[in-house]
Order: structure tokens, then sequence, then C-alpha cells
């Protein structure tokens, strides 16, 4: 008998960056698709489901901090843990 834990429940707004208010922890214990306009994608930083946007790495390009300059999408976005 498998006593796998269970998975949260996605957020409709969520966020890599571990200091910022939308970063579940729990969340990134597995695998998250995200599909944007129906095209998988591999380089998402944030979402936000409800609004419709996703915020994406421009390039190369870094911010003052040295953090990757995002820019924000708009679209359909869905996300499902990845099987």
């Amino acid at each position: 008998m498998s006593t796998s834990p269970e998975r949260p429940p996605l957020p409709d707004h969520l966020s890599i960056e571990a200091n910022s208010p939308f970063h579940v922890r729990e969340v990134f214990e597995w695998d998250i698709a995200v599909r944007f306009n129906g095209k998988q994608r591999w380089d998402v930083s944030e979402y936000c489901v409800s609004e419709g946007w996703i915020k994406v790495p421009a390039g190369k390009t870094l911010d003052r901090k040295g953090q990757p300059l995002l820019i924000k999408l708009k679209g359909t976005v869905e996300v499902a843990y990845a099987e």
C-alpha cells in the first residue's frame, strides 16, 4: 500500500521567488506544468490564472540586483501538476 503525501492545491497566483508573498514552498515539491495560450512553457517565473498572465525572463538581461529582468505576457494560463 502506497502512502504518498497529498499534493497541495495549486494556487491562483504563484511565484518561484522565495521572498515573494505568492511563493508556496510545498507546491514546489512536485513538478508543475504551465500552459500559456495552449503551449507548454518551461521558463515561467510567476503566473496568475484569474488575471491571465505569466512573467518570464527577458532574454539574458539582468536587473540591478542581478536577477533576471521579467516581462509580463497576457493570455490563457492553465496549470496542473506534471504527470
